[in-house]
């Protein structure tokens, strides 16, 4: 993990339609609207990237913000294309997508490694070459007793607190990656603990 990390584009997961809207599965996408509020970025449809697209600045840094509206298993098609047209390499990715092996409230920032079964990460690594070399924000969400039908339902209140906590945490912490670096970035952000139920 280089320290001087430069960061273009983030990508949000997540499926498109209002009943996939705050499922677990869609957390990425969650937490890339927030950032997009935040900075005044606007998401608008954009058909060459399949996905709603918007470019702007954190930190005075020019970033490329992208949702895949193409399902979650085909979310390289639209990373893809974005990277390739501004020569984007993965290292200047990062990934918001959720966690199954996290716990609500809790999130890690990484850089690299395994895609732990998510069809998300997998698509997008097959569109840039096979390379597992982009950074990660992951999202706790726990898991159930079915794997498919838990990642695809909303969150109970407790978790939903827990995962709300952590979000806005990291939409308000994300500008440590241009103002920081991502060491330091990756120490605050990984060091979050929710407050609203004393978890340890």
């Amino acid at each position: 993990m280089a320290d001087n990390a430069n960061i273009r584009l983030i990508v949000g997961l997540g499926n498109v339609g209002a009943k996939y809207d705050h499922t677990r599965h869609n957390m990425g996408v969650d937490l890339l609207e927030m950032i997009a509020r935040r900075y005044n970025i606007g998401l608008q449809p954009q058909s060459k990237y399949s996905g709603l697209y918007g470019k702007g600045f954190i930190e005075g840094k020019e970033v490329h913000l992208i949702f895949p509206t193409t399902f979650m298993n085909e979310s390289g098609r639209s990373v893809g294309a974005l990277a390739n047209f501004f020569k984007i390499e993965p290292q200047e990715i990062l990934v918001l997508h959720d966690e199954l092996d996290l716990l609500p409230g809790q999130m890690k920032l990484k850089f690299g490694g395994g895609l732990a079964g998510h069809n998300g990460l997998k698509s997008i690594s097959a569109h840039l070459k096979n390379s597992k070399d982009y950074y990660r924000l992951r999202i706790g969400i726990g898991k159930g007793p079915d794997t498919y039908s838990w990642v695809l339902g909303r969150p109970a209140p407790a978790d939903k607190a827990l995962i709300d906590e952590a979000l806005d945490y990291a939409c308000v912490n994300i500008d440590k990656i241009f103002s920081q670096g991502i060491t330091k970035a990756t120490t605050i952000i990984n060091g979050f603990k929710p407050q609203k139920f004393n978890v340890d």
